[in-house]
């Protein structure tokens, strides 16, 4: 099993043991004993960088392992990972905004069925209750907008053996993804609109 060190670390280097090196087509499948770089899952792209020189490409999990597929290979035994410090910033303030919306809009009768965090694909699904209200874009961006302005800090537990992320007093999510340290990381999020279909409400959203 890899371990799966972004679980409880923000860091974007790290030396690491390299297990295996196998050829894939056009690229190499790389398996380390323990990794800093998120597969893609749980609604969030992968990280990307590099171990040692070779570039890492993408990375998937499969079953216990995570496999990173770079474009040369690489020897086994110790090496050095990066982490592309953008993509990951990038990522982790889509997948906290994300969080928070679904904070926002549960409250006000919503259950959260869905969330993709993508580039210009931002958007979080929901099915009502029975108290489910009218929702305007404008009012979850000013709510969002409140949280941030209380830098409400992350916070990260298990329990169970599952990892759960939360904000501040709000409740917690259980989940496997890279968030910010504080709200304040996350900048501002825009609501880009609002629409239900076959009872299904979508809120699309980015980061500015």
């Amino acid at each position: 099993m890899t371990l799966r060190l972004f679980f409880h670390s923000d860091d974007l280097k790290a030396n690491v043991e390299v297990l295996d090196c196998t050829p894939h087509e056009n690229e190499f499948a790389v398996v380390l004993r323990a990794t800093l770089f998120h597969p893609q899952g749980g609604g969030q792209p992968c990280d990307t960088g590099w171990i040692g020189e070779s570039q890492v490409l993408r990375v998937v999990q499969e079953a216990q392992r995570i496999i990173h597929f770079v474009d040369h290979p690489v020897r086994l035994g110790m090496a050095q990972i990066r982490v592309d410090e953008q993509r990951r910033l990038f990522n982790t303030r889509m997948h906290s905004a994300g969080h928070l919306i679904g904070h926002f809009v549960q409250a006000m009768g919503w259950m959260p069925i869905k969330a993709h965090h993508w580039p210009g694909e931002g958007r979080v699904q929901f099915k009502p209750t029975n108290s489910a209200q009218d929702i305007e874009a404008l009012t979850v961006e000013h709510g969002i907008e409140q949280w941030i302005a209380a830098d409400l800090p992350r916070l990260t537990s298990v329990r169970e053996g599952a990892r759960e992320i939360g904000f501040g007093e709000l409740p917690a999510y259980g989940c496997g993804g890279t968030h910010v340290r504080s709200l304040k990381d996350l900048q501002r999020v825009s609501i880009g609109s609002v629409a239900q279909k076959k009872g299904t409400l979508s809120v699309h959203y980015h980061v500015d």
